[in-house]
């Protein structure tokens, strides 16, 4: 049933995306306002990383430091998305089979792929949540 589903058929197409240049504070803002969880990564038009939540939360400051908000707040500025970001992207293309996308998440321990064009410009991305609504709407389409 899922073997002829390709990724196309699931991916956000319109994806917020974030530059190599851009500070921390604002990736993570970016992530808030939007209620996302990856940001795939950009520079002249082509996919360069990605950053998670979870990377911004691990470069967040401890609460266990000594030094001022100020100074963490300052410091946080100054940390940009390329020195957290992940450089080795699994990514797929608009034509992979869904099943292919899952298994390649699942080996590699990844939320989301991003979905890339032959010329290696960003098409969209594909996710686990992508994933889990397509599989409850197929249920819900079969007991139909």
């Amino acid at each position: 049933m899922f073997e002829k589903i390709l990724v196309k058929e699931w991916m956000t197409a319109d994806v917020i995306t974030a530059r190599p240049d851009m500070p921390i504070s604002d990736a993570h803002q970016i992530m808030k306002k939007n209620a996302i969880r990856r940001l795939p990564v950009e520079q002249n038009g082509k996919l360069v990383g990605i950053i998670t939540i979870g990377d911004v939360r691990e470069a967040s400051p401890s609460d266990a430091t000594t030094l001022s908000i100020w100074e963490l707040n300052y410091l946080w500025a100054q940390l940009t998305v390329e020195k957290i970001m992940s450089s080795d992207v699994f990514t797929v293309t608009a034509e992979t089979p869904i099943l292919d996308a899952a298994e390649l998440m699942l080996e590699h321990k990844v939320s989301g792929l991003p979905v890339i064009k032959p010329d290696e410009t960003l098409a969209g991305i594909i996710t686990e949540s992508d994933i889990f609504r397509m599989l409850v709407r197929s249920r819900v389409t079969s007991a139909s």
